[in-house]
């Protein structure tokens, strides 16, 4: 073992080669022979290990704090962390809320919409990618929040995440149970959501590799679906079917491409928002994820262009085969009830009926990827809010195989939301959970510009060299601060939309903020806290006093080591699969493949 190794400084590496002792007699270390600040395996949970004296520590945890617990565990690999990212968001809001936005302002706003949302989303993976590689925690930002900005932000960000998706689960149920619905239109919407969501639920419960392997190829499935799609699509459009004359550009023409004006326009970002809500779990994997410092900034490079680029030709796609006014697209506008996917109309439209059940059982394992994100974004955030004192700390608590048993069954019992379809009808509950779950997704993305600006202020006020980070965002200040102004803006622009409908009705004001209640609720609640319970008088973080050392993967100057370790490994592997003759095998090279394409 080597002398970084044996100090907690490499965590996040398996099978290093030794780097040079510098003190070559020295066998072991003992725990006082450790460094004041290092970053072991252990202490991937930072704020389990501070003791907080919180909320919930004084109501759930013993005098001594917090006891040890098992730790996550690191079987995440690249591929893992890309598909995730990918699975994570081209979802139900891709295939069937895509329509709502055509329906309600044209394809030609649809496609502005999710272009400007995109470039918003990338300005904050960007910046979050910075402190995610650097500090891959579970937590992410909600941790990031604590320990750069404030404890009540980071508590607000927390769990304002994790009721986001908690409450996505019954959407994407929902979502599920209309796609069942397809060949079994007499089964009711809440017996398929109990046929769903328990073997959903059970792959979350073996172990974390499973949750990523699923997700691998449930994403895998997707993405191939949606090149198939744009490619059928665009013949369709084309006039390349045979008897099956194509539109053209005929949507786009006569005043057809943008329709109801500038709120019809603001009102197509909530699904925007909901559509590509789930970009950000690369972080949140993070946190399991093996080199993360590696892994991160590739997933996040690797992904988000790919995943915009299927966004934006999908949404194209479908304005061009499908008028705005076609019955068929999922409106919200008009409360219509949640019928049929889009792609599947253009597959049917374009000659291949007996390949719309294979496009819907795609669609399904679609719906299944997300509501399996779902459930691994709510257990993690939980997991990090209990282990940082801010929830109750048997949501901390993990089995031995890095599982977090007591959080993903509170996720379950949220997800019983599902049962209001049976009450309310499936189009209604399903709009109101798309404006939560999407209002939440930019109040999350915006927090997180404001945390990036943050750490950068405090990275610089302690002298720390920027070439000591895994991955710099580039044009800093830029992209963080169009996060927040740009944030802001889609923010107000949805509220105008809502409140100049003709007729007014509140209700739609209320769908459209009902994420700020809650935003509002936990920060001003918290902060009350702090001041009158606590008695803090000190309620942000001083730039001195910003913790850029704990669940740090290296120290400062270190970097270059870990590197040329990393570096030295991946020889050895390499020079191991030839000496076994295994160039050529078939997983080595589906693996070349992958990372090739993804």
């Amino acid at each position: 073992m080597s002398d970084l190794e044996a100090r907690g400084r490499l965590p996040y590496t398996t099978q290093q080669p030794a780097l040079p002792d510098p003190d070559p007699d020295s066998k072991s270390l003992d725990e006082k022979d450790l460094p004041l600040h290092t970053a072991s395996s252990r202490e991937i949970e930072s704020s389990s290990l501070q003791k907080p004296r919180t909320l919930w520590k004084r109501v759930f945890a013993d005098q001594d704090g917090i006891k040890e617990h098992n730790p996550t565990v690191r079987a995440m690999q690249s591929r893992h962390l890309m598909m995730i990212a990918i699975g994570g968001t081209i979802g139900t809001g891709l295939f069937l809320s895509a329509g709502s936005a055509i329906a309600l302002a044209g394809p030609g706003s649809a496609l502005l919409s999710y272009f400007v949302v995109g470039i918003f989303v990338y300005s904050v993976v960007i910046s979050l990618g910075e402190m995610a590689s650097m500090y891959p925690v579970s937590g992410a930002f909600s941790v990031f929040g604590t320990r750069f900005v404030s404890p009540a932000f980071g508590f607000t960000l927390g769990w304002n995440y994790w009721f986001q998706w908690s409450l996505s689960i019954p959407s994407e149920l929902t979502a599920a149970a209309v796609i069942l619905q397809y060949w079994a239109p007499q089964v009711q919407a809440w017996e398929w959501a109990l046929v769903i969501i328990f073997p959903v639920f059970a792959l979350q419960m073996i172990h974390v590799r499973v949750y990523g392997e699923s997700e691998y190829w449930f994403a895998l499935i997707k993405v191939l679906m949606v090149i198939v799609f744009i490619f059928v699509g665009l013949i369709f459009d084309w006039g390349g079917v045979k008897d099956h004359p194509g539109p053209g550009l005929s949507n786009f023409q006569n005043s057809q491409a943008f329709i109801g004006g500038f709120s019809a326009f603001a009102q197509t970002f909530v699904y925007a928002f909901y559509s590509y809500g789930g970009i950000e779990l690369v972080a949140v994997a993070a946190g399991e994820a093996a080199r993360p410092y590696k892994a991160v900034p590739r997933a996040i490079k690797a992904t988000f262009f790919r995943i915009v680029l299927f966004y934006l030709l999908t949404i194209l796609t479908m304005g061009l085969c499908i008028n705005y006014a076609d019955p068929t697209l999922l409106s919200a506008a008009d409360d219509s009830d949640v019928t049929a996917s889009p792609l599947t109309v253009v597959f049917v439209r374009a000659g291949f009926k007996p390949a719309s059940h294979v496009i819907n059982a795609v669609l399904l394992t679609a719906v299944l990827s997300a509501t399996n994100s779902c459930f691994y974004a709510s257990s993690r955030m939980l997991l990090s809010l209990a282990r940082s004192g801010q929830a109750p700390r048997i949501f901390g608590w993990v089995n031995s195989r890095g599982v977090p048993v007591p959080a993903l069954l509170i996720s379950l019992a949220v997800s019983c939301i599902a049962f209001l379809t049976t009450i309310w009808g499936e189009g209604i509950v399903f709009t109101w959970l798309i404006n939560l779950t999407g209002i939440s997704a930019l109040l999350v993305w915006a927090s997180i510009g404001v945390i990036s600006l943050r750490f950068r202020r405090a990275y610089k006020f302690q002298g720390r060299d920027l070439k000591d980070l895994p991955y710099r965002q580039p044009l800093f200040p830029l992209l963080p601060l169009g996060v927040v102004i740009l944030g802001t803006l889609m923010f107000v622009a949805e509220g105008y939309s809502a409140a100049v409908e003709d007729p007014f009705e509140a209700k739609n004001v209320v769908a459209t903020y009902i994420g700020v209640g809650l935003y509002v609720i936990l920060y001003g609640g918290y902060t009350l806290y702090e001041k009158f319970v606590l008695k803090k008088s000190q309620h942000f973080v001083p730039l001195a006093e910003v913790d850029l050392v704990t669940d740090a993967v290296w120290q400062p100057g270190e970097g270059d080591a870990v590197r040329e370790s990393d570096r030295i490994v991946d020889q050895e592997k390499k020079e191991t699969l030839r000496a076994r003759g295994t160039k050529g095998s078939g997983r080595v090279v589906w693996d070349r493949i992958t990372e090739w394409v993804y």
